[in-house]
């Protein structure tokens, strides 16, 4: 790989834009990835937010669950946020019926633990391995991460609650970076993806 590694967005459902624009920014070559192809391309995927129910069933309806789960287990480089985190767990606590993760992170989440729609919010964020501040962090319907395993690095909290984890290649965040134009976590991913290649 070149020192510009080309990064895919899952691009089933969710802020797909704004993660390519983001990744671009933190040099980065970013494609949106909707076949397994595409994904077999990649160097490194970003899992966006939206609903990880409707992911969940779009990435079998497009063929992509198995392949996407063999990548993520043989160390493919991956970044969840909000409904991305929920389908890096190897857990939810309470699933949609039918409801299915590729996982590559040894945690429990909760769905919607901060509440409804209405009830989003933006925080501070102080995480660690990023330098210069708390990134600001927005947080829609997003999920917390109930428990981890031995393996797992609690990167941020907020409130008390796990917001952000790294197991190995895996990252993951419950809130959304991509909309503040603060690139620093993409950034770090970025680099996560450069190490492993």
């Amino acid at each position: 790989m070149s020192s510009t590694p080309v990064i895919g967005v899952l691009a089933l459902q969710g802020d797909v834009r704004e993660h390519l624009i983001a990744l671009a920014a933190a040099d980065a070559v970013a494609r949106p990835v909707r076949r397994p192809e595409e994904l077999a391309e990649v160097d490194g995927l970003v899992i966006p937010g939206g609903e990880s129910t409707t992911i969940s069933k779009l990435a079998a309806l497009f063929g992509l669950m198995e392949p996407l789960r063999e990548r993520i287990a043989t160390g493919l480089p991956v970044y969840g946020t909000c409904a991305g985190l929920i389908m890096l767990a190897d857990k939810i606590l309470d699933p949609r019926s039918g409801q299915e993760t590729f996982g590559g992170i040894d945690m429990i989440v909760r769905r919607n633990a901060f509440g409804r729609q209405n009830e989003s919010f933006e925080a501070g964020v102080t995480a660690a391995g990023i330098e210069d501040g708390p990134v600001e962090g927005v947080f829609i319907r997003a999920p917390w991460v109930e428990s981890v395993g031995a393996d797992v690095e609690v990167l941020a909290e907020h409130e008390g609650h796990v917001v952000a984890v790294r197991q190995g290649r895996a990252l993951a965040t419950s809130f959304h970076p991509e909309l503040t134009g603060d690139h620093r976590i993409h950034a770090l991913f970025v680099d996560m993806v450069r190490a492993a290649g």
